[in-house]
């Protein structure tokens, strides 16, 4: 699906996104009936790693340490500013440049880094301690 070995990434991650895969977007949800971007890397973070964050997706950035994009990690947050000054989209990076987010078109998703579109907008990356 994403070009690594099964062994390489985190089952509970991977389990996560197959449960979630094709979740309708819904701007302030949190479960599979609708959800928005924020809300699910917070679901993320409670189910995969029993860590709980919370917040906007400035929140989240303000709370994570930044990461170069080529540093990125498996369960690391990466950020975009679409079409503004401030950080308006967050998702979870998985592996090899692919991350799951919450679109607003097509719900939960994996897309690439690489995309032009998500190219164009990223912003940074994050960890959360």
């Amino acid at each position: 699906m994403i070009g690594v070995p099964e062994k390489e990434l985190d089952k509970k991650l991977i389990h996560f996104v197959d449960n979630w895969y094709g979740a309708p977007y819904k701007w302030g949800g949190g479960e599979k009936s609708g959800v928005d971007c924020s809300h699910l890397v917070c679901r993320v973070y409670k189910d995969v790693y029993n860590k709980k964050i919370a917040g906007t997706t400035v929140d989240l950035e303000k709370m994570s340490n930044h990461v170069k994009e080529s540093k990125l990690k498996q369960g690391d947050l990466v950020f975009f500013k679409i079409e503004s000054e401030k950080i308006s989209h967050v998702g979870v990076y998985i592996a090899n440049n692919r991350f799951v987010h919450a679109s607003v078109k097509k719900g939960v998703i994996i897309n690439s880094l690489e995309d032009k579109y998500y190219k164009k907008y990223f912003y940074t990356g994050g960890r959360i301690q």
